[in-house]
């Protein structure tokens, strides 16, 4: 059942940040706390830096905590999409997660200058493991909410069906043709179709209301929307989580909506146990794909122990 609130739950001023001639709108709430590391939220695919409404408000009760739009999404520059083997053109980028990386990266070290705590969900995962491994001594934890597994990348082409192998080749070439791209692209982004993604990914049908599903249709019907989605569908061979965590020092935390209807949660459970750098797994029983906003008062508690147990002095 949708709810009716339509105000947005923790407004704040939007900052607007020059990059690589690029715009990146990022906000920021809280105060400098010399105890904790400044938190950066990463949102998902399709999603922007207001998915954090339940969430940064709270955080930002204990320190800084920032959250920003990747480039193709929310209120950042949406340009026109090269691919990783088509000629770049001037002004277009490359959306995959090392250009996103390198975003976040960038902000930390130009933005942030602080330890940073990054908090991503979904896709946000992987830009978070990946700007991580760029960041180094920056980066103090990582907090992975509902981390995309990438089930139809390359590498975990041998865990799929027959048919899919065989069919895989042509789908590959389709989804490249703009004018397929865009036709769905335009399909999917319209409230009616949201509203159904939303009460997947939101199985207890909690905080599904217009203000979500405002802040999620908004930036689709912005010029170049469909640009990261082309972007984004082609990604058949780019990072996956395991492989970035298998090279990673920084500690790992994961939270994992128990229902998500797109990562299942005994491959989050077969990573805490296989995964030197995992240090915590915790599961949010009857949440799905976006636990942090379908059950925050559940995730909030969750985060803020991870935080304050990365205590600091500022001058080390």
């Amino acid at each position: 059942m949708l709810n009716n609130l339509s105000q947005i739950s923790n407004p704040v001023k939007e900052e607007v940040w020059e990059w690589k001639k690029l715009k990146v709108a990022w906000n920021k709430q809280g105060s400098t706390n010399n105890q904790l590391p400044t938190v950066l939220l990463i949102h998902g695919f399709g999603a922007c830096k207001e998915h954090w409404r339940h969430n940064q408000n709270f955080i930002a009760k204990n320190t800084n905590c920032y959250a920003i739009d990747l480039i193709g999404f929310g209120s950042s520059s949406k340009p026109r999409a090269s691919l990783k083997d088509e000629f770049k053109d001037v002004g277009s980028f490359c959306y995959c997660f090392d250009s996103w990386g390198t975003q976040i990266n960038d902000f930390c070290k130009e933005i942030i200058k602080d330890k940073v705590i990054l908090i991503g969900n979904s896709i946000g995962a992987i830009v978070a493991l990946t700007a991580a491994k760029q960041l180094e001594d920056q980066c103090k934890e990582l907090i992975l909410i509902n981390c995309a597994q990438r089930t139809m990348d390359d590498k975990r082409l041998g865990e799929q069906s027959y048919w899919m192998n065989i069919i895989r080749p042509l789908l590959k070439t389709i989804v490249r043709q703009r004018w397929l791209s865009n036709s769905l692209f335009r399909n999917a982004a319209n409230r009616t179709v949201i509203t159904k993604v939303l009460l997947q990914a939101y199985p207890s049908g909690s905080n599904i209301d217009k203000e979500l599903i405002k802040l999620l249709h908004s930036p689709s019907q912005k010029e170049g929307a469909a640009e990261s989605f082309r972007g984004f569908i082609n990604l058949f061979n780019d990072h996956l989580a395991p492989d970035l965590m298998a090279e990673n020092n920084i500690p790992v935390h994961l939270i994992w909506g128990e229902k998500d209807p797109w990562e299942p949660i005994e491959l989050a459970q077969k990573w805490a146990k296989s995964i030197q750098c995992i240090k915590s797994l915790e599961i949010v029983k009857e949440a799905g794909h976006c636990p942090h906003d379908e059950r925050p008062e559940i995730v909030n508690p969750l985060l803020l122990k991870i935080i304050q147990a990365a205590r600091y002095e500022s001058n080390d």
